[in-house]
């Protein structure tokens, strides 16, 4: 797990297992964000299997999944929402991080 600081609040990193939950909380984290569809790769973890593990170690969980290059409207507006909603610092996923990245600066840019 290759963890890349965004901000003070939000880190990204590629694609994570259900054993890395531990080191994301012990790294101060308290909410997760994975960007990634289910099945998009043969072999991830579904976002249920990743939220199962994250709520087990108190952490909050959403799932904002979209295809890479296919943000949309209604992405951004629910990662507005969620990071109003969910306690900080927050840690987001996808295939590389960069999918997160891009919706977070996007949701900062909506919000004005």
């Amino acid at each position: 797990m290759d963890i890349r600081q965004v901000t003070d609040d939000y880190a990204v990193s590629g694609q994570i297992a259900t054993d890395d939950i531990q080191a994301i909380k012990d790294a101060g984290y308290r909410s997760i964000i994975c960007n990634r569809p289910d099945d998009e790769q043969p072999g991830q973890p579904s976002a249920a299997d990743i939220a199962t593990a994250a709520e087990a170690a108190d952490l909050v969980f959403r799932h904002i999944p979209f295809v890479s290059g296919q943000m949309t409207e209604d992405d951004v507006q629910k990662m507005v929402e969620a990071l109003d909603e969910i306690p900080g610092p927050v840690f987001a996923y996808c295939r590389s991080g960069a999918r997160s990245t891009n919706i977070y600066m996007a949701a900062k840019q909506a919000k004005g």
